[in-house]
């Protein structure tokens, strides 16, 4: 296996179902040292760079917050962990149908999932900016979850590469 191959291998999920993101980032990656910082950096890099659609892509990979994937139990690792430290996994049956609704509503109106880095945040806080973001326009929630997309990733490389906590 290549450098680059255990590269993407190692980081290609750290933006959801996206190996491209890392692909496009080992050149910068791998030249500045791999610690959090410098992989976080040059994987944003990638990602901003990415055209419109690859972008889209990217949001569009991320599953619902407490949707089918989670029930059935088929989202990726971090993904699980993820939504449990939020208590998504434990939610009521009215609140199951609160975010099934707003999910359904937040997917028609822009395309994509709701995206927010849940660590440190409760089922109410991530409630309140579902249901505050839904009122966005098109391009000002594409930006936000973008940039949610590049802090997920951050803690993510955070978890992978221990000890750089200012990625």
């Amino acid at each position: 296996m290549s450098d680059r191959d255990a590269f993407v291998s190692r980081f290609g999920g750290v933006f959801e179902h996206s190996p491209w993101v890392a692909e496009r980032a080992y050149d910068r990656a791998t030249a500045t040292g791999l610690s959090a910082g410098n992989v976080h950096s040059a994987l944003c890099q990638a990602f901003r760079a990415g055209l419109p659609r690859e972008r889209l892509a990217v949001l569009r990979a991320h599953p619902d917050l407490a949707g089918k994937l989670a029930i059935a139990g088929k989202l990726t690792a971090d993904s699980t962990a993820e939504q449990a430290s939020a208590g998504l996994d434990r939610l009521s049956a009215e609140e199951h149908a609160r975010f099934t609704a707003l999910n359904e509503a937040y997917t028609q109106k822009f395309g994509f999932p709701f995206i927010i880095a849940v660590k440190g945040l409760t089922k109410n806080d991530i409630l309140t900016a579902f249901e505050r973001r839904i009122d966005n326009s098109t391009e000002e929630e594409f930006e936000t979850a973008c940039a949610q997309v590049e802090k997920i990733a951050r803690l993510r490389l955070q978890s992978m590469l221990p000890g750089d906590e200012n990625a």
